[in-house]
Order: C-alpha cells, then structure tokens, then sequence
C-alpha cells in the first residue's frame, strides 16, 4: 500500500513537469463606447518581452507560456492602457479580454507598464478593485468574496463564524450588492432579515471577473446606500470548448460547467451542497446548518452592437437545532442548553434572476436592466424545542423586489461624459408573526400577532457630468439622483430626498495625485421597520419614518509606482447622519442596538436619531509583481450616535476604533503558493444586563434571555479581535486537466478573545432554571463566559476538466 502511493505521488511529480510549457493566453480587445474590436493593439506580459498583437478582428494569442500567474498588459494609441492578472494553465487556453476607454494622455513609459489599480471620474477615493486570482488565493477566505473584503481598508472583521460588512463605522444593511448591474439583497447564505451578513458567501468565484467595491464616492446610478457599494462583474462563458470545474472542501462540494451553446451564445452553470449537518451533529454542536446554492449566466450576442446576458443566483438553507444539549459532565453544555433555549429553527431561500440588454452606438451606450429578487424567511420555537407542543414563536415572511432601470453614457467630442438614468421598482412585504413576550409596562405577558402586507412602489433617477482637463491630469465630475416611494407623503417627493455629489482628482506629477469627494446619500429603512402593524396600520407610516441621510466628505493623497504595481493612500472621511431610525421603546437609536435589534423588526421607531462617523485610513498595496503579493491597510474609525439627548453621543454597536489587516503572499518554485493575513479589530460596544428583571420568573420564562439596561447604553466594551491566517496551494498541471490541493486555516493561532457574557440561569440536572430560594418570584442568576475566535482549517481539492 505505501509502495502503491509512492508510485502515485512520483507520477503526480514528474507529469507536473513533462507538460509545463504548454499554457495559452487568448483573448479579444474591443473598445468604448462602440463595442469595436481593437486591431494592432499590444498585449504583452508585464517584466518580459513576451506577447503578441491583435489581428484584423481584435484577436490575440500567447503561446508556450509555463503554468502560473501573469500580469497581461494591453496598450493603443488614443486609449488608456489596461492590465490584468490571469492564472495560465495546460488544461484549457486562458481567456481574458480587454475593454479599452479612450484617453488624451500621450503613451509614456510609465502608462505602457500600466496597473491593476482602478479609479474612475465618479469614484477618485474609496475605491478598490478586486481580481478574481485575488479572492482564490485570499488566505482565511476559502474563496469566500464576503471575507476577501476584510482585508480591505475600512472593513471591520468581525466573529469568525460572520461575513457581516461593517464599513467605516456603518451598520451591516448599509451595503448594496450587484451582480453584472443587476441588484441582489443579499451575498450570503443563512442572511440577517433587513442585513448584509451571514455566515457563508452564497457567490461562486469561478464566475467573477472581478469586484469594484466603493466605501465612499458611490456611483449616482447606485442609490440606497449609505457604507459601500459593490460591483461583482461575471466573466463570459468559453466560447472556445466546454469545461468543468469540480470543487470538494471540507464544508461542501460544488461543479461548475461552463461552455458554448450555440456560436453566438454561451453558458456558466454552477451548483454546491454542503455537508454542514452531519459533520456539526459528529461534533456534538446544538445546531445544525445546511446550505445549497445555484448560478448561472447566459450571454447571448446579437451581434455587434446589440447583446443580452441572463444571470441568476439562489440559495436554499436550513437550520435545525440538536435533540439534546449533550450530557450535564460536558464541557458546554450549560451554553448548549441556553443555545437551544434561544435560538429558533430556520428555513429560508431566496434567489434573484435578470436580465440586462446593453446597444452600443458610435459615442453612446445603453443598458436596459430587468431583475426579480425573492427572500422567504421561516422561523419558529416549540417549548423545549418539542414539536408536539404549540409553538410559542411563529415567523414568515417574504420579501419580493421587481426592478427596472434604463440607462445610458455619451462620451462628447470636446472631452465631456454624460451618463443618466431612471429607474422603477415594485416590492411586496409580508410578515405573519406570533409571539410570546414581556409587557414591561403592563408587567404581563403579551402575544405579538400581526399579518402585514405591504406594497410599495419605487421610483427615481440620476445623472453625472465628467470632464478631464489638462492632458487627463485634472478630472471633474458633478452628480445627483433623487429617490421617492408611496409609502406616506413623507417619502414621496423626490425633491426630499435630492442626493447631489461631486469628485474632484488631481494627478499634480505621474506618481502624485490629491483625490476628493463630497455628497448627500439616502437610504431607505428595512422593511421589516417599514411593515411593521398594530391594530391594522402601518405604526412607522404614522411616525412620518423618512429616508436615512448622510452627508459624506472624503479627501486623500496617492502615490503609485506602476510599473512595480505598488500604490500608497492616505485618506481622511467624515459621515453625519441624521434621521436614522429611534426605538420608542427602548428610547435608543437602532444603530445602538446593533444585532440586539429583532430580526422580525416589531418595533415602532421616527426618524429622530443622529450619528457621526470619522476617522482616516492608511492603504499600502503591492498588486501580484514578481511572484509577490501584499496589502498593509489600517483604520482609525470612531461611530457615535444619539438617544434619548439629541446633544449627547453614545458608541454606536460598529464602533471598532483601530482596524488592521496585513495580507502577503508568494508565489513559489514548483507551483507551490503561501500566503498569510493577519487581522485585527478594536473592541466594540455593548450595553449590560438589567439582571434584577431579566431573572424575574414571568420575564424568563417568555423570553428565555437576559434584558438589556438601556439606561446603561454601551458603557462596555468587547476585548479587540485579531487571528492569523494561513493559506497553502500546490498546483499540478497535465496536458488536460489540472489539479490544485489546498489548506486554508483560519485563526491559526487559535486566539480567543472573551465576548459579552451570557446571562442565564442556574438549571438543574433536568436542565430547568433553578427558582432563588430567597425570592421564589426570581430564578437564580448565573454568567456564562464567553470566547470569540475558533480555529477553522479547511482543506480542499479543485479539478480542472
């Protein structure tokens, strides 16, 4: 049997090496806004000579290139140059394809290596963008794109089970999602009603090109957002040969497919299981999670100036809670036992589909955008989580968005760029809930029963001017949209919510440029706040709920070496809020709430709370140069927001202070890769436990948690957060097919940092709450600590076919 392995492993290693000249780059350069292709354009291969010139028809071919990662250039007169990073293999001929803008500058020796790095006339600061080599070889992401991002400045890290995006001290639903322009709530799986987090990103990488995300500068055609938007573009199917990808991990399996349907039409399908349920029940944990997810991407081309893509992207989960919380001798089991006293069972899916027509004339373009997203959201509690009893805890809803959006961009002959739009959309919200809670003003039990339905209809529109003055030196551009609904009067004018923004970028030598921007950004509450019923109305259509406001401004300095890859920025941000969402109740704002605030948003809230968030960041970046890759990025954020005082500001549940991410990686002999990231993040917030009326019987006998003390309203604060991750890839290459094995760690070192502890009650051996012998009216009181960090090793194998 050894012997037998041996001979295994020595056929890996010297097949690796007998077809390893056998890579092909190919690909085809077309140009803006016409869509044509580019003839006698040159696309070499950054550092060396190697390369070739398009033909007749914008198409070009690299031969005999050795299996890695190359930085591909591609230069023409009268437009700027692009570059992008592309993984060479023997198994299939690698497709990358150029789209080149027109440029005033003259071609010079810096701009002929040209860069990865991305900037646009809208978007000069806050801007990063992400290659799709980038997300694979991410160290602790195990090509999750949701924890790519954590290595990016600005973005808190957060538990190491969440993918939740905190942005420069905003909360988790202030992102916005896009797919090919065409708008998903939510990337990932088991997501937070009215949130952006979950705990596994639902997108499958072998379809991304690569990501935009803006933290600040937010394109007008991209409302709703107040943190971050995030553009995911989708690569097109081969046209050239079918292949097949064939992922195992050690959470799920996956196979991706993709080729040509006819000769003007092509095809990406995916589909991935996990196999969470049975691994979680073998290590004895109180939940028990499963996921599935679904992709796909059509494009079909009309022809040259006309072409329709279809994308679509869905999930199935489900959460299951344990039978038992393991024996009274283990461990854990009284969190185990407050565990499955607390958390609810869950079925959810959801799934979005669109399509999106572009037509390119000789200085315009047009993109038509249709798209239907759906989430249904199940949950529900028995007593002890017996079944034969009647539930105390009963939650569905639906949420349902179709959208619409035209919208279009001239380029002018003297150097202007005009882009506009309208869009439309039209949302259902349901929810059916029952529930059992405490009246603390009636001092009673209460059940909350409310069946909502809520149409609503969106509308609004945007536009932006850009020049580039001085030789593309100096770069202007003037934007505003504006948004309104039928909810109430309160929302319906558009004028309210007029969103005007400028940017401003000078490039004062070839490496040097100052970069600033500033505007008004509008985002509407959840709907969960929005569909909220007592007595048969709409309680926050009564309480005049508006949009959430902010007032952004972003400056920096940046300094880049190109023809090294390398790029330096410093920039400083402030956002005011105002008009965010107050809890009457709790006489808080929900931004001081944080999670604490219910995922089916039974609370009547105005828009009376204000918030601030400023801070600077710091941003090294050496893009892949020499088999070499690193980012340093550091942030100083401080997030506040007002309760009951308008005039007194309180820490809001995002206020991480200090954030650092330290990300490097190398590329080695023998198609081996390392690479390492190292993240860190300042303590956030939290407000204690009333414990005198949380063990009050009545109390926890309907709710089974502690209960806040407002009156204390984030006076504490969680231990900083950081963990090491490692990755390491090895990659054989044959004449057909290629294989990679990898081991992803996260949290390598297995730091622990302690959480707010759990408050619970003394149970007995039955696992009931012990009733205080002084007080038979109150349970005996009892903390449970906790940790935050585990130690995650994942190790998968990718077949290339």
């Amino acid at each position: 049997m050894k012997q037998s392995f041996l001979t295994l492993f020595s056929i890996f290693i010297i097949s690796s090496s007998l077809f390893a000249q056998n890579g092909i780059v190919r690909g085809k350069v077309t140009e803006v806004p016409k869509n044509e292709t580019v003839p006698y354009a040159t696309v070499v291969i950054q550092g060396t000579t190697k390369g070739a010139t398009t033909d007749d028809n914008g198409n070009y071919e690299i031969k005999g290139l050795e299996p890695g990662l190359y930085n591909l250039v591609v230069n023409y007169v009268g437009y700027a140059p692009a570059s992008q990073e592309v993984e060479v293999t023997n198994s299939r001929p690698a497709q990358v394809n150029f789209q080149l803008k027109p440029s005033t500058q003259e071609l010079n020796e810096v701009e002929v290596v040209a860069n990865g790095f991305y900037k646009s006339d809208e978007s000069p600061v806050s801007v990063q963008r992400i290659g799709v080599t980038e997300v694979k070889r991410a160290p602790g992401a195990n090509r999750d794109i949701s924890r790519v991002l954590q290595s990016l400045p600005g973005v808190a890290s957060t538990a190491s089970f969440r993918n939740d995006i905190l942005i420069r001290g905003g909360a988790p639903n202030e992102n916005r999602f896009y797919l090919d322009g065409i708008e998903i709530p939510n990337i990932n799986h088991f997501a937070t009603q009215g949130a952006s987090g979950g705990p596994v990103g639902m997108i499958n990488v072998d379809f991304i090109e690569n990501v935009e995300f803006y933290s600040g500068a937010y394109p007008s055609g991209r409302g709703n957002a107040l943190s971050s938007v995030m553009e995911f573009s989708q690569k097109d199917g081969r046209t050239d040969q079918h292949t097949t990808n064939l992922i195992l991990g050690t959470s799920d399996v996956g196979i991706t497919f993709e080729g040509p349907v006819t000769d003007k039409s092509s095809i990406i399908v995916s589909a991935r299981q996990s196999y969470l349920q049975a691994l979680f029940s073998v290590l004895g944990l109180p939940f028990l999670p499963t996921y599935n997810d679904f992709q796909l991407k059509y494009k079909y081309d009309i022809n040259q100036r006309n072409k329709i893509s279809i994308i679509g992207l869905g999930a199935i989960d489900q959460f299951k809670l344990a039978d038992s919380p393991g024996e009274p001798t283990d461990e854990d089991y009284e969190q185990n036992v407050y565990t499955l006293n607390n958390l609810p069972e869950q079925n959810q899916w959801n799934y979005t589909i669109g399509a999106k027509y572009e037509h390119f004339r000789d200085n315009s373009t047009f993109t038509f955008v249709a798209s239907r997203n759906m989430l249904t959201n199940n949950q529900f509690k028995h007593p002890g989580n017996d079944r034969n009893q009647a539930k105390i805890y009963d939650y569905n809803s639906t949420e349902a968005e179709n959208k619409f959006r035209l919208e279009g961009v001239t380029f002018t002959n003297n150097g202007f760029t005009f882009s506009y739009g309208v869009n439309y959309e039209y949302a259902t919200y349901t929810n059916k809930t029952f529930q059992t809670l405490y009246d603390y003003d009636d001092d009673q039990l209460k059940t909350i029963t409310f069946d909502s339905n809520l149409p609503l209809n969106k509308w609004g529109a945007f536009g932006t001017v850009s020049k580039k003055l001085a030789s593309d030196k100096v770069t202007l551009s003037l934007g505003a949209r504006v948004d309104a609904n039928d909810y109430s009067d309160t929302m319906g004018n558009l004028l309210d919510q007029f969103s005007p923004r400028f940017s401003a970028s000078y490039q004062f030598t070839p490496r040097w440029s100052l970069n600033f921007n500033t505007g008004i950004y509008y985002q509407l509450p959840t709907y969960t706040t929005l569909g909220y019923k007592e007595d048969g109305k709409f309680v926050n259509k009564e309480n005049d709920l508006t949009y959430i406001r902010n007032k952004q401004l972003v400056g920096g300095l940046e300094y880049k070496i190109p023809e090294k890859n390398l790029k330096f920025t410093v920039e400083g941000f402030q956002k005011l809020y105002d008009q965010y969402p107050y809890s009457i109740n709790n006489q808080i704002s929900l931004a001081n709430l944080g999670a604490d605030f219910g995922v089916i948003g039974s609370e009547a809230v105005t828009s009376t709370s204000l918030g601030r968030s400023r801070g600077v960041e710091f941003l090294a970046q050496q893009k892949f140069y020499k088999g070499f890759y690193g980012i340093l990025a550091y942030t100083y954020v401080q997030s506040e927001f007002t309760n009951a005082d308008p005039n007194v500001y309180a820490p809001s549940s995002w206020d991480s202070r200090n954030i650092v991410s330290l990300t490097g990686g190398k590329k080695l002999k023998r198609n081996w890769e390392i690479g390492a990231r190292w993240l860190y993040s300042g303590g956030t917030p939290y407000t204690p436990y009333d414990v005198d009326a949380s063990m009050d019987r009545q109390v926890w006998d309907a709710e089974r948690r502690g209960v806040r003390d407002y009156s204390q309203i984030n006076t504490l604060r969680l231990d900083a957060q950081h963990q090491l991750d490692v990755r390491v890839d090895k990659h054989y290459y044959f004449n057909k097919w290629s294989i990679n094995f990898f081991l992803d760690i996260q949290n390598i070192y297995n730091y622990k940092s302690k959480g707010q502890p759990i408050l619970t009650t003394e149970i007995d051996q039955m696992g009931n709450p012990v009733v205080d012998p002084n007080d038979p009216s109150k349970y005996v009181p009892k903390f449970i600590e906790t940790t935050n960090g585990l130690l995650q090793p994942s190790i998968g194998i990718i077949v290339e076919l």
